[in-house]
């Protein structure tokens, strides 16, 4: 399978990882801070949504990897919002985590059956068997960042292992719908050709959405 990305899909790419960069920040519950109690499993399923979508779009590893890259910038970009440096915990590690469960969704995604991965059982299957793919990777930051993985109060038990549950039963859920959106959105684009194949979907509707997520990140962090 060839792995070049049309402009079409690279602009409809921008636009998921806009939206996932910001439900990223929206959810990071302050990111000065250490993740609390399961929202790093909260958003290890959010993160499942996107990149099921993003892969239903296009088909291609490199259309997950670009969708990654720009949601680690949309991290840096915040991250300069509050003056904090790319070795914090706050920074480094939730990279770290969107980089693993991409590798997680890839990987499980070669290992099953493609009849299987048509059924929305079998999506959920690859959701909860990649989130517990991630999840287990994940106190391996330490090694890639030099930060250890944020621990419950009072343990050295990693909080990602420790909600563990919580981030396989919702990514159960979420794989499924990013399957979904990924397909409702291939079939708006194939109704819509003349539009998304147009200059104006690729140069301005996808960078508008891009620069208005852009802003609401920064209102958000700049008013607190």
């Amino acid at each position: 399978m060839s792995q070049k990305i049309s402009s079409p899909q690279f602009a409809s790419l921008v636009i998921l990882g806009a939206v996932w960069g910001f439900s990223e920040a929206a959810l990071g519950l302050g990111l000065q801070r250490c993740a609390a109690v399961a929202s790093g499993s909260i958003m290890t399923a959010v993160a499942f949504l996107f990149i099921a979508a993003g892969w239903v779009l296009v088909r291609r590893v490199t259309g997950v990897v670009l969708m990654v890259a720009l949601v680690t910038l949309i991290k840096l970009f915040d991250a300069q919002l509050l003056s904090l440096p790319l070795r914090h915990g706050a920074v480094a590690n939730p990279i770290f985590a969107f980089w693993t469960e991409a590798l997680a969704f890839l990987v499980i995604f070669a290992l099953l059956k493609e009849s299987l991965l048509k059924k929305r059982y079998g999506q959920a299957a690859l959701g909860g068997t990649a989130a517990l793919f991630a999840a287990n990777l994940f106190p391996l930051v330490r090694f890639a960042s030099g930060i250890p993985a944020c621990v419950v109060p009072g343990t050295a038990y990693p909080l990602s292992l420790y909600y563990l549950p919580f981030a396989v039963g919702l990514s159960l859920v979420t794989v499924p719908i990013g399957f979904w959106l990924g397909e409702r959105l291939s079939a708006t684009e194939a109704q819509h050709e003349a539009f998304v194949r147009g200059k104006a979907y690729r140069y301005l509707v996808s960078p508008a959405v891009l620069v208005i997520c852009l802003l609401i990140i920064a209102a958000i962090r700049l008013s607190g």
